[in-house]
C-alpha cells in the first residue's frame, strides 16, 4: 500500500482539482461588475456563507484553537466579540450599504462607494482607501500563506516558506481563473467542509479519550474560567477589552462587506443573516471546543506514543498547530487504514479550504482597488476587458508582496491577522458607519477618518516608542481600540469644521434609507 505522505497528497490533489473545476464552472467575468461584484447575484445562501467564510481565514482552524489551547476558556472574549460583531453587521449595515453602493453610481468596491458617496471630484479619498486596501491586505494574505506553509510543514517536512510559496502558487492561479462569482460559490461549499472538520475532530478525540469526563480532568485549574488567564490568574481588563473589541473590525472589512454588497436583493438579506451568524455561532463554537479538547488529548493520550504539541515549531506557532496535531495523531499514525487517512486527508483539506476562500476573497478585493480605483484613474481610456487582465496582474503583484512580507516577518497567524483585522476596522469602520447613518458626514472628514485610522494602528503595532516599546506591547490594548475610536472622532471633527455635504447628496442618503425599486 502507498505510504500516507502519498495518500495524503492525493486526497489534496483531488480537493484543488474539484475547486479549480467547480471555479471554471461558475466563472462570470464578462465586465468589472461581474468580476469584482459578482454582478449583484448572489443567493441567499452563498452571500451568507461566502461572506463568513471569507472572514475567518486559517485563523479558524489554527489561530483561534491556539488561543484557546494556550489560555482557556479566558479567550473565548475574542469570540463574544466576533459575534457581536457579525449580528450588528447583518443587522445595521448589510442592507444599508448594499442600498447606498447602489445609489451612489452603482459603486463596486468600497474606496469607490466612498468617493461617490461623497462626489469627491478630486479623487482622493478614493486612492487613500485604496493605498491602505493594499497595505493591509498584504498582512492578511500574508496570514493565510503562512498557515498553509505550517500545514505543509508538519504533514511533510517541507521548508515553511517552500510551502508558502506552492499555497501561494495554488490561490493566485485559481483567482486568475474566476471574478468574485466562482470564488463566492466555491467558498460556500468550503464552509460547509470547515464546519464539519471543526465539529467532527473533537467528537472522535473525546470518544478516543473516553468522555468528557476524563477529558475535564487533564485540563488545567481555571481553564474552564471566563475570567482566568489561563496560568491561575485572573485576565486583565485590558485583555478583555481588546477580545470584545474583534467585532468593531466587520464594519470595515472590504472582503466581507463586498460580498454583502453582492447580495441578489435587499429581500434575501434577512435569511443571508440567520445562516451567516448561526454559521458563525457553530463554527467559532467548534473551535473553541478543538482548543479545549485539544490541550487534553495531545498532553495525556497522545504522550504514551511519545508524541507531544508543546515543541520547536516555525515562527513559534507551536499551540497554533493544535488541529492538525489531533489529525495526524488520530488518523495518519503508521497504523491507520486507508480509510482513516482519507479521512484525515479531508479534514486537513479544511484548513486549505480556510486559507483559501480569505486569500482568494482578499486578492481579489485587493487587486480591484489599485486596478479599479487607481490603475483607472491614471488610464481612463482602459476597456473593462483591459481592467480585468490589469487585475490579475496585480493579484500576482500582491501576492508576491505578501510572500516577501511574510518571510522577513517571524509572527505566527493570530498576529498577522490581528495586525490586518485591526487596520481595516479602524481605517474603514467608521467611515462605513457614518457614511450610512449620519447624513453630516462630508468628504474632509471621510479623509481625516480613513488616515487617522490606519496610521494609528501601524504605529501602535509596529513603532517602538515607548521606551523602545510599542503602544500596544507597553499597554496590552489591541490597536483597534484607539483607532477605531480616534478615525471615528476624526471624522466627526473633520465633517463639522469643514462644508456641509450638498443638496444632492443628501438626497442620496435620504434615497438609500428606503427599498430599492428593483427590490
Amino acid at each position: 500500500m502507498m505510504n500516507t505522505n502519498m495518500l495524503i497528497l492525493i486526497v489534496f490533489a483531488v480537493y484543488f482539482s474539484a475547486i479549480i473545476g467547480l471555479a471554471i464552472h461558475f466563472r462570470k467575468s464578462k465586465n468589472l461588475t461581474d468580476y469584482y461584484l459578482a454582478g449583484r447575484g448572489l443567493n441567499t445562501w452563498v452571500g451568507a456563507l461566502s461572506a463568513q467564510t471569507s472572514d475567518m481565514s486559517g485563523w479558524l482552524l489554527m489561530g483561534f484553537p491556539g488561543a484557546i489551547f494556550a489560555a482557556g476558556v479566558g479567550r473565548t472574549w475574542l469570540a463574544i466579540g466576533l459575534i457581536i460583531g457579525t449580528i450588528l453587521n447583518w443587522i445595521f449595515v448589510a442592507r444599508r450599504l448594499r442600498r447606498y453602493t447602489i445609489v451612489a453610481n452603482n459603486s463596486i468596491t468600497l474606496p469607490s462607494y466612498f468617493e461617490n458617496r461623497f462626489r469627491d471630484k478630486s479623487h482622493v479619498l478614493k486612492i487613500v482607501a485604496a493605498i491602505f486596501v493594499a497595505v493591509f491586505f498584504t498582512v492578511y494574505v500574508a496570514s493565510s500563506f503562512r498557515a498553509g506553509g505550517i500545514l505543509l510543514y508538519r504533514l511533510f517536512g517541507l521548508t515553511p516558506i517552500y510551502g508558502m510559496m506552492i499555497v501561494a502558487a495554488l490561490i493566485v492561479a485559481y483567482t486568475f481563473i474566476g471574478g468574485l462569482t466562482a470564488i463566492s460559490w466555491t467558498d460556500t461549499i468550503q464552509g460547509m467542509m470547515m464546519l464539519v472538520a471543526l465539529m467532527a475532530l473533537p467528537i472522535i478525540a473525546v470518544s478516543m479519550m473516553g468522555g468528557w469526563s476524563n477529558v475535564v480532568t487533564e485540563l488545567p485549574d481555571g481553564f474552564y474560567n471566563i475570567l482566568s488567564d489561563g496560568a491561575g490568574g485572573r485576565i486583565a481588563t485590558t485583555s478583555i477589552i481588546s477580545d470584545l473589541a474583534w467585532g468593531l473590525g466587520y464594519f470595515g472589512m472590504p472582503h466581507i462587506l463586498i460580498k454583502l454588497m453582492a447580495i441578489k436583493s435587499d429581500k434575501m438579506m434577512k435569511k443571508s443573516a440567520v445562516i451567516g451568524i448561526v454559521w458563525v455561532l457553530l463554527a467559532l463554537g467548534s473551535a473553541l471546543v478543538v482548543g479545549l479538547v485539544g490541550r487534553a488529548f495531545l498532553n495525556s493520550y497522545v504522550t504514551e506514543a511519545g508524541t507531544r504539541l508543546i515543541g520547536v515549531y516555525p515562527y513559534g506557532t507551536g499551540q497554533e498547530t493544535v488541529f492538525i496535531e489531533m489529525v495526524r495523531n488520530i488518523f495518519l499514525h503508521p497504523a491507520a487504514g486507508l480509510g482513516f487517512i482519507i479521512i484525515g486527508g479531508l479534514l486537513l483539506c479544511g484548513i486549505f479550504a480556510a486559507v483559501k476562500s480569505t486569500a482568494d476573497s482578499q486578492l481579489l478585493v485587493a487587486s480591484s482597488a489599485v486596478t479599479g480605483d487607481i490603475y483607472k484613474q491614471i488610464n481612463k481610456k482602459a476597456t473593462d476587458k483591459h481592467l480585468v487582465w490589469a487585475s490579475r496582474f496585480v493579484v500576482l503583484v500582491i501576492a508576491v508582496l505578501a510572500l516577501v512580507f511574510v518571510m522577513f516577518n517571524e509572527d505566527g497567524v493570530m498576529l498577522l491577522v490581528a495586525a490586518a483585522w485591526a487596520g481595516f476596522g479602524a481605517a474603514f469602520g467608521p467611515l462605513v458607519l457614518l457614511s450610512i447613518f449620519w447624513k453630516r458626514t462630508n468628504r474632509a472628514g471621510g479623509i481625516a477618518g480613513v488616515i487617522t485610522g490606519g496610521l494609528t494602528v501601524l504605529i501602535w503595532q509596529y513603532a517602538p516608542i515607548i521606551g523602545g516599546a510599542t503602544p500596544g506591547a507597553s499597554t496590552g490594548l489591541f490597536s483597534i481600540v484607539p483607532g477605531f475610536a480616534l478615525g471615528f472622532i476624526a471624522i466627526i471633527i473633520g465633517s463639522l469644521v469643514t462644508k456641509k455635504p450638498s443638496d444632492e447628496i443628501l438626497v442620496d442618503f435620504e434615497t438609500a434609507k428606503k427599498p430599492l425599486i428593483e427590490d
